[in-house]
């Protein structure tokens, strides 16, 4: 494996967003994206640090180059890899509908867009706000973090959130009072580390997490 020379890497993160990073009841910051960059940097002779970034500009500052890689549950897209460069993919996922655990009204797509009036929350400039457009047009509210489409759910503001499955799972394990349905929204997709367009990082950290 490549060695670092124990170099300082620094690592954005949002911080709110289960179960890649958030911070726990005691007050830490804790998640895969802790725990999988701390291995890679033990293999790597490196040292992460993480920095706690908003994920509006969060691949804004990795094109950038603010951070040397940004960590956050981010779905390689084809627009995304024109401004900024992406690992190897670590997770295959889908979309899916999170909604409150005694939702009764509906249990696909096509019974939630038959209720009146309703609304679907999601995270503004994700993938997921892109699906939710297209699946329910003007009919989304779009929250500066899944935080807070999380709350407006739990609130009854919204009728469903659209997430990635794994992060819909993240907030039940670590909210309650939800689940998510069946079915999948827009098929397959992959999550991967952002990097500055040429970053030297991406073959080590692809050899380490081979």
């Amino acid at each position: 494996l490549p060695d670092l020379g124990g170099r300082e890497i620094t690592v954005a993160v949002e911080n709110l967003y289960p179960p890649y990073n958030f911070i726990n009841a005691n007050g830490e910051a804790i998640g895969w994206d802790y725990d999988t960059f701390r291995d890679i940097c033990r293999l790597l002779n490196c040292v992460p640090v993480f920095v706690e970034t908003a994920w509006d500009g969060m691949l804004i500052a990795i094109a950038a180059g603010e951070f040397d890689v940004a960590a956050d549950g981010i779905t390689y897209t084809e627009d995304r890899d024109e401004t900024v460069d992406f690992s190897q993919l670590y997770q295959a996922y889908d979309e899916t509908l999170l909604v409150r655990a005694d939702e009764t009204r509906f249990s696909t797509v096509a019974e939630l867009q038959a209720v009146s009036d309703f609304l679907v929350g999601t995270q503004i400039g994700t993938t997921n706000e892109i699906t939710a457009h297209e699946l329910f047009g003007d009919r989304v509210n779009s929250f500066d973090t899944f935080g807070a489409a999380i709350q407006a759910l739990l609130n009854g503001d919204v009728d469903a959130v659209v997430v990635d499955r794994p992060a819909a799972d993240g907030y039940i394990e670590t909210t309650g009072g939800m689940m998510t349905l069946e079915e999948s929204l827009a098929g397959i997709e992959g999550l991967a580390f952002a990097f500055p367009p040429g970053s030297d990082l991406i073959e080590p950290v692809n050899a380490a997490m081979d």
